[in-house]
């Protein structure tokens, strides 16, 4: 019997195919119908299955919205669209990696992408959770558990929500703010920086009320092994071993510290409340 009050959420799956066949076996264990699991975009990205992976996407029927790759790549752009720093190592790698991935998905997969809303809004017993992959108005912003909360809340208010399940920065966390909640579940791509080749996803029960970041091993080998047969950035293939990203670029501070802090799983419980009645 499927879980219907079980939701899983997840981001960044990076055209790695090992990773994402390792998620879909653990939402079957749990139960948890296709029609509960929501991608928070990037479903291509470093890896060396970018067509593979949207492929197993689709052919799952989960929800899925449009992170920056998917944007670029449906728009014809030439770069992944993260605004990195000109002459800067992320913006030298997405050199290389992105037009590999461009050339690699196939126009079927672009039309796919075109019809991909930016975010979504879902309402579970009650309880409003908006679906983002960065921000609002910026689809590339990056917003981290260090971001101020101010930024958090004011995209909470624009959608009219109670929790946020946001994308793209890479880093599983839960933050209850002032009157909502500010969840990333992380991505299952990429290691979160932690010195660890696990990666990570999210899922909401709705009978507790409570949300659970949960991590997850894969065949981390095979999906490096098959990085360096494409000649894909040999950095990110470190990454992928050993759960330290190369450098810490896009990070503030804060986060910047806890690179190799191995990072626990947790569980948050919510209160059940609309945001327009707070």
């Amino acid at each position: 019997m499927e879980s219907s009050h079980l939701h899983l959420f997840f981001g960044g799956s990076y055209s790695n195919i090992h990773a994402l066949e390792a998620l879909k076996e653990e939402a079957e264990k749990l139960q948890i119908p296709a029609a509960n699991i929501y991608h928070t975009g990037d479903v291509v990205g470093y890896c060396a299955s970018p067509n593979e992976t949207v492929n197993a996407v689709r052919d799952w029927g989960i929800n899925v919205i449009a992170g920056n790759v998917e944007v670029q790549l449906r728009e014809g752009e030439e770069n992944c669209g993260c605004n990195f720093d000109e002459g800067s190592r992320c913006a030298d790698f997405s050199n290389l990696w992105y037009p590999y991935a461009q050339m690699q998905v196939t126009q079927s997969n672009i039309e796919w992408m075109k019809t991909l809303k930016n975010h979504q809004v879902i309402e579970v017993n009650g309880l409003r959770i908006g679906i983002i992959h960065g921000g609002i108005d910026n689809i590339s912003e990056f917003i981290f558990k260090s971001t101020p909360s101010v930024i958090k809340e004011e995209i909470i208010k624009q959608l009219n929500v109670d929790v946020i399940v946001a994308g793209h920065c890479g880093i599983p966390f839960m933050q209850q703010l002032d009157k909502s909640y500010w969840i990333n579940p992380g991505v299952i791509g990429m290691p979160a920086n932690d010195g660890t080749t696990r990666v990570w996803y999210v899922v909401y029960n709705s009978k507790t009320s409570s949300f659970s970041i949960h991590s997850l091993e894969y065949d981390f080998k095979k999906a490096s092994e098959e990085m360096i047969q494409k000649n894909l950035p040999i950095e990110y293939v470190k990454t992928i071993v050993d759960g330290r990203w190369d450098n810490c670029e896009i990070l503030p501070s804060e986060e910047t510290k806890m690179q190799g802090e191995e990072l626990v799983e947790e569980i948050m419980r919510i209160q059940r409340k609309r945001q327009n009645q707070i």
